[in-house]
């Protein structure tokens, strides 16, 4: 059984028809390919790139708070040392410590701290409470309080 639609070399008018309108369709639908290009729109790679940004501001966000923090845990540690050496001091000295406040200065790897000595008394006269408050440059950054007694 013959097509009807076939192109043949002497077609009937409708044959012809069909024919032009099958080449028409079939030439359009090869430039369509042909034009197509290939890679990334330009809206893609912008996607991507702020894509990328995004996750890259996070990164840097992420290790300059942990550096924050390391910084702060180095300050506090040494803030730590001073508060202790004095409250240490206070207790190797074996004698009840008087009423009042002091100021001191403390050295720790190459830090320069104030530590201030609060003397308190207790309800019962046999204690003291004693705060040491730390601080670098006028900012607080420690506060440790204990309790002294007379031995």
């Amino acid at each position: 059984m013959k097509n009807p639609f076939r192109c043949t070399r002497k077609p009937s008018v409708e044959r012809l028809a069909f024919c032009v309108l099958r080449g028409v369709f079939h030439a359009k639908r090869k430039t369509l390919n042909a034009q197509r290009p290939s890679g990334f729109t330009l809206l893609e790679v912008l996607v991507a790139l702020t894509i990328t940004a995004i996750v890259l501001i996070a990164g840097l966000k992420a290790t300059s708070s942990l550096t924050d923090n390391a910084a702060r845990q180095r300050q506090v540690l040494l803030a730590d040392i001073c508060a202790q050496n004095q409250l240490i001091a206070l207790r190797l000295a074996r004698v009840l410590p008087g009423v009042g406040d002091s100021t001191s200065t403390c050295t720790q790897a190459g830090v320069v701290m104030q530590v201030q000595q609060s003397v308190r008394p207790t309800p019962n006269p046999s204690f003291r409470r004693v705060n040491a408050s730390v601080s670098e440059d006028g900012v607080r950054i420690l506060t440790l309080t204990t309790i002294v007694g007379r031995e």
